[in-house]
């Protein structure tokens, strides 16, 4: 045998050992038991390729992992990978059908067809109700018996689930002797009351029943923790009262207001408001002008108000 064949032979032989080594180190010692059998064939087949083509195959398969480590390799950060099933959003898909009949209420009411002012109702229910409350009462005046019957059954326990709520929640308002206690249940009370109340869907004298109770929990949490009332609360406060024409305690309320937040964009415009409701001319025009001067961004129906009266 001569010099070149042995040297081939080697080649092979040492091929071979490769092979062979690089087979049994995937399949042994680089991987779990578990990961070994879903990537046994692929190994076979490298092996099988670097087997077939000595020097070349094994070659190629070590420039392919050098490259990537080189290039490619980076450690993965964990740090903001939560694996919570908090995080996970299920996909629904969307009810085509009910979506593209979708109309406002207040337009469906004319419709002539009871089928379909039947099934929008349905499909306003299945929302959140408290959030459609002027809606559905608008249906109490349907020319359809069975659609204003419905509102007016859907419309009942909703007040009356109101009423029950507001009433628990004051009650333990009012018993609890602890601030810190009574600083939790009045923005509580103060922001559910408001959800309803803003909708204006009881009459008159119920509708200042219920603002008076709000304007209570506002004063046991001005009272006994006021720092931790926040300009929106002020806000709800002041509205509620102003839609029920109670304007000397909407302005104490909205000089509180201004007092605890002088920067804040809705402790103007509950003046402003107020003043215009009251007729106070120079008082509206003054509140005005030192909001004009002041360093608070305006939204755009503030900046219509500024442009109407400028």
């Amino acid at each position: 045998m001569g010099p070149r064949e042995r040297m081939f032979l080697g080649i092979l032989i040492l091929n071979t050992l490769v092979v062979l080594g690089y087979f049994v180190w995937v399949t042994v010692f680089s991987v779990t038991e578990k990961e070994r059998k879903g990537i046994h064939i692929r190994h076979v087949f490298c092996a099988l390729i670097m087997l077939f083509c000595p020097v070349v195959g094994p070659l190629f398969f070590l420039a392919g992992k050098v490259f990537y480590f080189v290039f490619f390799y980076q450690d993965v950060d964990l740090e903001d990978v939560i694996f919570s099933k908090e995080r996970v959003k299920t996909s629904v898909k969307a009810d085509e059908e009910r979506e593209r009949n979708i109309v406002p209420l207040e337009e469906a009411i004319a419709v002539s067809d009871k089928n379909s002012l039947r099934t929008l109702m349905l499909n306003v229910v299945r929302g959140d109700v408290q959030k459609s409350l002027t809606s559905i009462a608008l249906a109490l005046n349907s020319e359809d018996s069975e659609t204003s019957h419905y509102a007016a059954s859907v419309l009942r326990d909703e007040l009356n689930d109101f009423r029950e709520k507001s009433q628990k929640i004051y009650l333990e308002l009012q018993n609890e002797k602890e601030n810190e206690k009574r600083a939790q249940y009045a923005p509580m009370l103060i922001e559910y009351m408001n959800g309803v109340l803003k909708q204006k869907v009881f009459g008159i004298m119920e509708q200042k029943y219920f603002v008076g109770m709000l304007e209570k929990a506002g004063e046991i949490f001005y009272q006994c923790k006021k720092e931790a009332m926040q300009a929106t609360h002020f806000e709800i406060i002041c509205l509620r009262l102003m839609e029920i024409k109670n304007f000397e305690i909407c302005e104490m309320w909205c000089k509180r207001g201004k007092e605890e937040y002088p920067d804040e964009l809705s402790s103007y415009t509950c003046m402003l408001k107020l003043y215009f409701a009251t007729q106070q001319r120079e008082a509206f025009f003054r509140e005005l002008e030192e909001l004009k001067k002041s360093k608070i961004v305006l939204n755009n129906e503030t900046l219509e108000l500024i442009r109407t009266f400028s």
